[in-house]
């Protein structure tokens, strides 16, 4: 199952850079994007929990559409959301603290680094829960946050 979970991982940071590559075509976003939240995530099974990293008025992205709003904004439901995946990130890099399997469960926590076309790079934390589903897994939590920092 570990073996899972890092495929799914390096699926969702290929995604996010091809959902960048979309930036000038809201209609290939929303195509990519959709394809790329029904391949990882298990929405088709009920809610996710969802909790992205820029997301403060609504926080949790319990559905498909406030999570494809997440990723590619343009939603006025959620005028906070500008298209995280649209930045467009160049790469994205998981390390992984822990991976933890129970039965068809497995969890991981870590950080991921998006690194921007300028080179820089944003350390995000993040927890991701899977459930296995026939071959794959699923994302079935998703919690990411930036670190803290004090003032």
């Amino acid at each position: 199952m570990k073996d899972l979970i890092l495929e799914n991982q390096n699926k969702w940071a290929n995604g996010i850079v091809e959902i960048g590559k979309t930036k000038n075509n809201f209609e290939e976003s929303s195509s990519v994007t959709s394809k790329f939240i029904n391949e990882l995530y298990d929405f088709k099974n009920g809610n996710v929990q969802f909790k992205p990293t820029k997301a403060s008025e609504n926080q949790f992205r319990n559905d498909f559409d406030s999570a494809l709003s997440y990723f590619i904004g343009n939603n006025p439901s959620f005028s906070e959301d500008s298209g995280f995946a649209l930045n467009p990130w160049i790469n994205v890099e998981f390390k992984n603290e822990s991976i933890n399997i129970y039965g068809d469960i497995g969890m991981a926590m870590g950080n991921y680094f998006f690194t921007d076309q300028n080179g820089d790079k944003t350390k995000v934390e993040y927890s991701f829960v899977y459930k296995r589903i026939g071959e794959t897994v699923k994302i079935v939590l998703h919690h990411s946050s930036l670190p803290y920092t004090s003032n």
